[in-house]
């Protein structure tokens, strides 16, 4: 079993940069395909992004695109979310999640483990 820890969010102003980090304990996160996600009060939970247990793919959503990326710090069993560009769209928690489907997906039902979130506000 892997336990997830998100941390990084914050207040930041539009345009401004933010990087959520997802930390893990118990496994090695290199075993997992981790996703990000987030959810604004009051919506549903939206898939942000994921990069896969092997070959390290990454998939982004499109609202997203361009705008975040995703990478891996094995060495700090470590998963990251780099924010630039930051909309008042984007504010939401943000969870990550690890799942041990070989590639990225988008849904929330291919993952196993789930961090608590962190808090992501963006004024305008």
């Amino acid at each position: 079993q892997v336990q997830l820890v998100e941390s990084g969010g914050g207040l930041v102003q539009t345009g401004g940069s933010l990087r959520l980090s997802c930390a893990a304990s118990g496994r090695t996160l290199n075993s997992y395909t981790v996703g990000w996600f987030r959810q604004a009060p009051g919506k549903e939970r939206e898939f942000v992004g994921a990069i896969g247990r092997v070959g390290g793919s990454i998939y982004t959503a499109d609202s997203v695109k361009g705008r975040f990326t995703i990478s891996r710090d094995n060495g700090k069993n470590t998963v990251y979310l780099q924010m630039n560009s930051l909309k008042p769209d984007d504010t939401a928690m943000y969870y990550c999640a690890a799942g041990q489907r070989f590639v990225p997906s988008a849904a929330s039902s291919n993952y196993d483990y789930w961090g608590q979130g962190t808090q992501v506000t963006v004024s305008s």
